[in-house]
């Protein structure tokens, strides 16, 4: 559980930092491709082994991390835009409420089984997920704005979906560092193409404030997805109760960032899905 909880706290951080992002204006897409490269030096650093960028091509999980970090620009970049068109808490639910997609994975393929009393507990996850993230106004949904949501709820599950497959049959637990900064190096060569792409059209020119802000993500960023690694390693708990409680906890914990750090104001429906955050997680973790 140590693992999952530092997974958490670690993704919650990074919601604070987006958001510093926003008050000091950096420039989210650059530091985000800084914060890719940082993530993949700390990697390399955690990592005990001798590295041979030969040798990392020939492991059966090489394939893998391309995808996951091709994957993790594109979604980025969806929530982004999701975030833009349709509205913030749109984007928030529809990336969170993606853990449905590695929970029936889990079933179907692992042939994972769940409890009556988890059953609830997800079920009250997905409710705790919506009324904690909906800020003033409701989200409605309207037929021209259902695409974007939808490519990134499909996004963000097939992540987490992959994370565990490769976790699962390809992977050693003493080769997670390199996994993981291999992800972020295939993610962070994706980025730079689209940099030296945008670069054509207009001249990049080098702010210091977008890479302090990728460097204060990367480390964070690296260790949410090792420590979820591990988590899924865990010999108590399924993917289904992992990811449930990872997507559900990172709602809550970065919702009370907020108030405690940035005095936002939250409404009634909010604490509400704080309450049933704690009771879901309760319900999957223990019964």
């Amino acid at each position: 559980m140590l693992d999952l909880a530092l997974s958490v706290l670690c993704s919650s951080v990074i919601f604070v930092i987006f958001k510093l992002y926003e008050i000091y204006r950096i420039e989210t897409p650059y530091a985000i491709i800084t914060n890719y490269v940082v993530a993949c030096s700390v990697g390399l650093f955690f990592y005990s082994g001798e590295v041979k960028p030969l040798e990392i091509t020939e492991q059966p999980w090489f394939l893998g991390t391309l995808l996951l970090g091709v994957l993790f620009i594109v979604v980025f970049n969806l929530m982004a835009k999701t975030s833009q068109t349709v509205g913030v808490s749109v984007a928030s639910v529809a990336t969170k409420m993606s853990l449905v997609i590695p929970v029936i994975f889990g079933i179907l393929v692992y042939k994972e089984t769940l409890g009556f009393l988890k059953v609830v507990g997800i079920l009250l996850a997905l409710a705790a997920v919506y009324f904690a993230s909906i800020k003033k106004k409701e989200i409605k949904f309207e037929r021209s704005s259902l695409l974007l949501p939808f490519l990134v709820f499909l996004g963000s599950g097939i992540i987490d979906t992959s994370i565990k497959y490769v976790q699962e049959t390809k992977i050693k637990e003493n080769e997670f560092p390199l996994f993981s900064a291999t992800v972020f190096a295939a993610a962070a060569f994706v980025g730079l193409f689209f940099i030296i792409f945008k670069a054509f059209k207009t001249p990049l020119k080098i702010n210091v404030k977008n890479i302090l802000g990728g460097i204060a993500l990367g480390v964070p960023n690296y260790f949410s997805i090792y420590y979820l690694l591990r988590a899924l390693q865990n010999p108590t708990l399924n993917s289904a109760s992992v990811f449930t409680i990872n997507n559900v906890a990172i709602v809550m914990l970065s919702t009370l960032l907020g108030i405690v750090l940035f005095k936002e104001q939250i409404s009634p429906k909010n604490w509400g899905g704080i309450v049933l955050a704690i009771i879901s997680i309760i319900l999957v973790a223990v019964f």
